[in-house]
């Protein structure tokens, strides 16, 4: 998400870009996903948790997008301290110091689906309850509610939105990272698409690019502002039928079906159909790209670099 959006920024006029990056390891994180742009920004190796770096560098900003997090899910079971650490804790300091050094910048923080748990209703909207299976939703649901609490409290410009299934260019190739940027993986290295099940749970699936241009547009839309909405496209695929694209735009690969680990399977969704109408219906904002289109481009992209 981060890279991606860095390039939308640039493509913005008069834009002028900082990023900051821990460059965790464990995160995945890599500074090679920004080489082709590393003279048209400032980069800075640092952490949100380093109250000093962001005392520093808030105050300069006008919109601030935070896409910093921990979000493995397998990884949060393994070490849930780190999971609050980040997505906790980190976002509170960042809050912190936008309150105390730059109230008026707006804020856009990424947030995820998962934090409703399992689908209780045939479509969801933001309406539904929030029963988060695994640490990491759990924690990105109580990052949620810091934003709107720091809106309620000290005005400030927050806004959040729950994206699903991005995938997309720069996509990090491990299973514990959104299936969708690993099984593109697996098909370039002519390594068999794993599938769960049947793989016939249903999933809204976003190209990248349009997660770029409505976090852009919520950062400018007052309307938005101290709440909460799922960004999500239209379609609705299956796993098996998005496994099947890959294999066909990337002309190669095969899928073989599995069981279910247990630690998957426990915290599975099943089927979930997302409704972004809300946030259709504040902004006019509709994604672009079908599954089909951004899985072209991401070919495109990833053969350029």
């Amino acid at each position: 998400m981060g890279a991606n959006l860095v390039r939308y920024c640039l493509k913005q006029p008069h834009t002028l870009v900082t990023v900051i990056d821990f460059l965790d390891p464990r995160l995945r994180s890599t500074k090679d996903n920004l080489k082709d742009v590393l003279k048209k920004i400032i980069f800075i190796k640092g952490d949100m948790r380093n109250e000093k770096l962001l005392k520093k560098v808030i105050s300069d900003q006008d919109l601030i997008f935070n896409c910093a997090a921990q979000t493995s899910h397998s990884h949060s079971a393994g070490n849930p301290l780190f999971d609050a650490d980040i997505n906790c804790l980190g976002n509170l300091k960042l809050l912190l110091a936008i309150k105390n050094y730059n109230p008026k910048a707006a804020v856009v923080f990424t947030s995820s689906s998962t934090v409703i748990g399992r689908a209780l209703d045939e479509v969801v909207d933001e309406r539904h309850s929030e029963r988060p299976l695994d640490i990491y939703s759990a924690n990105m649901g109580v990052a949620e509610k810091y934003y709107r609490i720091f809106h309620n409290l000290f005005g400030l410009k927050t806004v959040s939105l729950r994206f699903a299934s991005l995938y997309g260019p720069y996509g990090k190739a491990s299973h514990d990272y959104g299936f969708v940027n690993y099984f593109i993986h697996l098909t370039i290295n002519n390594k068999p698409l794993t599938i769960y099940g049947d793989g016939s749970q249903m999933r809204n699936f976003m190209f990248v690019d349009d997660a770029c241009e409505i976090m852009w547009l919520a950062a400018h839309e007052p309307k938005l502002y101290g709440e909460t909405f799922f960004a999500t496209h239209h379609e609705h695929h299956s796993v098996k039928n998005v496994a099947e694209a890959i294999i066909d735009i990337f002309g190669r690969g095969k899928i073989e079906y599995i069981s279910w680990p247990d630690f998957k399977k426990n915290i599975e969704l099943g089927k979930t159909l997302i409704s972004s109408a809300r946030l259709h219906y504040l902004t006019g904002w509709k994604p672009k790209f079908t599954l089909k289109d951004g899985l072209r481009l991401t070919r495109l992209r990833m053969l350029k670099s």
